[in-house]
């Protein structure tokens, strides 16, 4: 048998003062049913990686010869048998779409290594050709005139980006092996359908421009497209020539579809609890319990806006389903905003049986979300009432009032509250009007408003929120989201704080950074239970005065780009563009933890401020940690005016927690 690459599973140590814990390897502490093609090594479990396919001769990547890659060679594949549905697994698993057609008798030319496989037999559903049923590498009878092809609908690269998932976002396509925009003139929804079917998303629900999910920084390749709703593939609508256009970036199309992995929980208490099921096909199944932990959990509690995961049981906890099993060895970091950004095995290929269905048991559901936004901390504000979503009014909505949304959803803190349907008009009816929060209170309920349903807006005026985005801290198994075991993010991964030197100030900080008030107490001793991750930090020592959000960039399409703003006094306030440049913004972009510095606008590009100018004649070597320790006037001392506000845009690779 030839050679295989493989990931070794096993299981590491990680000791620390506190305790020594152990982190399970890949089958967890009970045994596991595996594929048929895996391999044991040492007592462990093996899953060869996917083998590489490649289209050749063909007039893109996406059409051509099929080759596939085996002993540190190339070689094609016999076209005894081969037909759509082998086809239609080479096409996604190159990420080409839908396949087109499945030409034998070398169509695109005889290869001239190895026929490596022979008699393949697919399914459709398969994640990759070497899980269909076939021959063992090499064994034929064949040559290179019957070397089978491939045609798949999609010659044209198109992705969308900045969005919640895969299926929403920004509008790129590839020239030139370049990702560039499309401009948004005479944008709708028959451009909309084209795009959502050719990435396999569903039906369109909305067809924005004008920069709705960020400006672009590539070229804008596509001007004046025009689809008739039916094409396969936005390549086939009529377009002008390639980069001819007269737009700028802030005119760039987008396109949300449905989500293509639908979430629900069943048999449990409440929508917020249950056996996981996700739709995939148009036809409900299950999770595996294999791996299944908390960061899965959330992201499901995430995705249904059911708050923090409490439990993640397995072994058909809520019991077990009927019908297919469609995701196996689920590995979320914890951060995704839905359950299809998660790693996991190809779709229906599992070793699992309904005895092992996972479940998700989330906190009181959350009666608040934010949707149309380009994450689940940004978007139009809707609240729950009489079992129908709704939208809020903007009259009188300000910061106060999106600072409690931001902080009930766990979304850190708001940046900004934007009114006029920003976030696109809702729908369902207007519950709430005149909401006056004093941006203290836990839940947009406690908020002085009008009587439920009672206003005199229109959907013109729905109220937006936009936060910094999900915190890096979190307190679990307590009996609300303001106590519980400390867990902070790290690497991806949330792991504990040891409780050597954990004093009420450490906790004073604590609760500041969540927006949970004041700190009552700071226990110890693994008061509410013990954590199965990783220990993160011991010897934590806080005055009680640290300030966790001291710079924020506001009005931007993401919480990398706006308006600088620094707190003093309990105040947000501005910073004049007076000597402002590239170094005062790198700065910024380093402290926020934003990646790279990609430009620093003045002149209010993100508009006015309204508050206090805290800061002028910045001036930064550019390696400074944090913009307090560059040189300035002193807090309050300028001869500005809020049209010089700085400006900064960031590469937006948003760093861990360090």
């Amino acid at each position: 048998m030839g050679s295989l690459l493989f990931t070794v599973h096993i299981c590491s140590i990680s000791t620390f003062n506190c305790e020594i814990h152990l982190s399970t390897g890949l089958l967890g502490p009970r045994a596991a049913l595996v594929p048929s093609w895996a391999i044991w090594m040492f007592g462990t479990c093996v899953f060869p990686e996917p083998t590489q396919v490649r289209l050749v001769n063909g007039s893109s990547r996406c059409s051509g010869r099929i080759e596939v890659h085996h002993n540190q060679r190339w070689g094609t594949v016999c076209d005894d048998g081969w037909d759509l549905a082998d086809a239609e697994v080479v096409c996604r698993q190159l990420g080409c779409g839908k396949a087109v057609s499945a030409p034998g008798k070398a169509t695109f030319g005889q290869g001239h290594d190895p026929v490596w496989l022979d008699e393949v037999n697919c399914m459709g559903t398969e994640g990759a050709i070497t899980e269909c049923n076939l021959k063992r590498w090499g064994d034929h009878n064949c040559k290179h005139d019957e070397d089978a092809s491939v045609i798949c609908s999609d010659p044209t690269e198109l992705r969308l980006v900045n969005g919640p998932n895969r299926c929403a976002g920004r509008v790129e396509v590839l020239h030139h092996e370049q990702w560039g925009t499309v401009c948004d003139n005479d944008w709708g929804m028959e451009h909309a359908k084209v795009v959502c079917r050719q990435l396999g998303c569903g039906t369109p629900i909305y067809a924005p421009g004008w920069a709705r999910f960020g400006r672009g920084y590539d070229p804008i390749w596509l001007e004046k497209v025009t689809c008739s709703g039916t094409e396969s593939a936005l390549s086939e609508c009529t377009i002008q020539s390639w980069g001819q256009h007269s737009c700028h970036h802030g005119e760039d199309a987008s396109v949300v579809c449905t989500d293509p992995m639908a979430v629900q929980l069943v048999n449990g208490p409440s929508r917020c609890a249950g056996r996981v099921e996700v739709l995939e096909q148009h036809q409900w199944g299950t999770v595996c319990d294999d791996n299944w932990d908390m960061r899965d959990a959330n992201v499901v509690c995430w995705q249904l806006g059911c708050g923090v995961a409490i439990a993640a049981p397995g072994l058909a906890h809520f019991g077990r389903g009927s019908g297919p099993i469609w995701l196996s060895e689920v590995n979320c970091t914890g951060t995704e905003d839905s359950l299809s950004k998660c790693r996991a095995r190809p779709k229906g290929v599992t070793g699992c049986h309904h005895g092992e269905d996972a479940s998700v048991v989330c906190s009181d559901p959350t009666e608040v979300r934010l949707v149309n936004g380009s994450n689940h901390c940004s978007g139009r504000v809707e609240v729950l009432h009489n079992q129908r979503w709704g939208s809020v009014c903007d009259d009188g909505w300000d910061l106060n009032d999106a600072e409690v949304v931001c902080q009930q959803l766990g979304c850190g803190t708001a940046i900004w509250a934007p009114s006029a349907a920003r976030f696109g008009q809702g729908y369902e009816p207007i519950w709430l009007d005149d909401v006056n929060c004093t941006g203290s209170e836990a839940a947009l309920s406690e908020c002085r408003a009008r009587p439920w349903g009672v206003s005199n807006c229109n959907h013109k005026e729905d109220a937006g929120v936009v936060c910094t985005g999900p915190t890096q801290l979190r307190l679990v198994n307590g009996s609300n989201r303001c106590s519980g075991r400390v867990e902070v993010l790290h690497n991806q991964q949330w792991g504990t704080v040891c409780d050597n030197g954990w004093d009420l100030n450490d906790a004073k900080v604590v609760c500041q950074q969540l927006g949970c008030g004041a700190a009552v107490s700071a226990l110890g001793s693994a008061y509410f239970g013990q954590g199965s991750n990783p220990i993160w930090l011991e010897d934590v020592e806080c005055t009680g005065m640290e300030d966790p959000a001291a710079l924020r960039l506001v009005n931007g399409s993401n919480f990398c780009a706006g308006r600088v703003e620094v707190l003093h006094k309990q105040l947000w306030g501005s910073v004049c563009d007076d000597s402002w440049d590239m170094e005062d913004a790198a700065v910024v972009c380093r402290q926020l933890g934003c990646g790279t510095v990609l430009s620093a606008p003045g002149r209010a590009w993100f508009g006015r401020g309204h508050n206090a100018i805290w800061l002028d004649d910045v001036n930064c070597t550019g390696t400074e940690n944090n913009l307090l320790e560059c040189l300035a006037k002193p807090w309050g001392e300028h001869n500005c005016n809020h049209g010089e506000d700085a400006g900064v845009v960031c590469s937006g690779n948003v760093d861990p927690l360090v």
